[in-house]
């Protein structure tokens, strides 16, 4: 929570102070954080987390990151209109915000939506690649299907 809330101050730094263009800016911010830096935005190399892929371990690649962002994004990109926007913002926001929390205390994982979304997961960043490749499923029988001895 902690390195979602710093990396949540620097867009709004950009977003309060170089409005419009800093939604912009906030929005691809956002979008591409968690694959910086080895999988670790800002906030989470600050506080020692790492994004990684369920898939092979590997750290979160840009399309990941955009895909478990999403939930953050849409309310970023909707805000740039005038009027409406913050309107749909906030709207897009609290249904956003709402998911996020039933997900979280919904499944076993403990996963938001945007893991879900991405088949992503945060840990503890050690320096020490992770190695979770899935395993390949073998048959009981040999190819040419006659028994082993």
């Amino acid at each position: 929570m902690i390195a979602k809330a710093i990396d949540l101050f620097i867009v709004l730094v950009l977003s309060v102070f170089f409005y419009p263009i800093g939604l912009i800016l906030s929005a691809i911010y956002v979008g591409i954080s968690d694959s910086l830096q080895n999988g670790q935005s800002v906030g989470k190399k600050f506080m020692g987390f790492q994004v990684i892929s369920l898939e092979d371990g590997s750290p979160c690649s840009m399309k990941q990151s955009v895909i478990r962002n999403i939930p953050l994004l849409v309310p970023l990109v909707l805000g740039v209109f005038p009027l409406i926007g913050p309107i749909l913002a906030f709207v897009s926001g609290v249904f956003f915000l709402v998911l996020e929390i039933f997900f979280l205390f919904k499944l076993d994982s403990g996963h938001r939506l945007g893991d879900v979304m991405a088949d992503t997961s945060v840990m503890g960043h050690d320096g020490n690649q992770l190695v979770t490749k899935k395993k390949k499923e073998t048959s009981w029988f040999p190819e040419n299907g006659a028994p082993t001895t």
